[in-house]
């Protein structure tokens, strides 16, 4: 698959590209992430996983375009204000998604993929998803680089094989992110990390206590530190193999979107179609 940066290209080039190309927009958020990992984690993480996966697309063969948008480096991030964060409220990042939506197209992109980096911004992700499907005529897909994986085994990266914990998965500030950050940006994370004490009751959010449930309690996140799950044992081996695996699924992802919508980027068709049955 052919891949542009939209910060490098012309208008021009834009408007060329978005006759063809899935656009790909990521989104972040600066928040704080414990004692031991950077404001950013979440918008470096995310870039690192879209990175990684245009990498494996560029080497895979055919397919659409892929035009790459900046970071979104900010999200919705209330919840670790007790701390230090950069924060849109819901409406805000909310509406903010859907002026770049909207400016995508009218700048003439039918197929766009918004690949999200911090759990606060996945549910307000997938409504501006659903809501921009039904006032335009486009094809958009969302999802946050966690839940994609390479998981049928078949490159020998899969969860049982890439060395993860599901349980502590994608936390915040713990195993999981270290670990990531450790392999993508080892520099900025400071160490050694500390061992994070137990902590009683466990964060609601957390464990709920019953399954199912959605549970936030005042105060929570501070009464825990700011993460999830301890991040002393973070390993960069594990994390480059978790990261090769979110990568990896990402770009199966991209490309499974691209052949399902390549020849009919919105559902149209299927109207007139029938239309010109009867």
């Amino acid at each position: 698959m052919s891949q542009l940066k939209l910060t490098e290209l012309t208008w021009r080039e834009v408007r060329e590209a978005g006759e063809d190309s899935v656009a790909l927009l990521p989104i972040g958020s600066q928040e704080q992430h414990a004692g031991h990992l950077p404001m950013g984690t979440d918008t470096l993480l995310v870039e690192a996983v879209v990175d990684r996966a245009m990498a494996l697309l560029s080497a895979g063969g055919p397919g659409s375009g892929l035009v790459r948008l900046p970071a979104l480096p900010f999200g919705h991030s209330p919840h670790h204000l007790f701390a230090a964060a950069v924060s849109l409220s819901a409406r805000t990042l909310g509406a903010v998604l859907d002026d770049i939506l909207d400016s995508l197209m009218t700048s003439g992109y039918r197929r766009i993929m918004v690949v999200n980096g911090h759990g606060g911004n996945d549910e307000i992700m997938r409504l501006a998803v659903k809501r921009f499907a039904l006032r335009a005529e486009v094809t958009v897909a969302a999802c946050s680089y966690w839940t994609v994986t390479a998981a049928d085994g078949t490159d020998g990266t899969d969860e049982s094989g890439d060395g993860g914990r599901p349980e502590v998965t994608p936390g915040h500030a713990g195993w999981f992110e270290t670990s990531l950050m450790l392999a993508a940006h080892p520099e900025l994370v400071r160490t050694p990390v500390p061992a994070r004490a137990p902590v009683e009751p466990p964060p609601l959010f957390d464990h709920p206590p019953y399954p199912g449930l959605t549970v936030e309690r005042h105060g929570e996140w501070a009464r825990v530190g700011g993460s999830t799950d301890d991040a002393s044992g973070a390993d960069a081996g594990r994390g480059r193999r978790l990261l090769d695996d979110r990568a990896l699924g990402l770009a199966r992802a991209i490309r499974a979107f691209d052949a399902a919508t390549a020849a009919h980027p919105t559902g149209n068709h299927r109207v007139e179609e029938q239309n010109e049955d009867h």
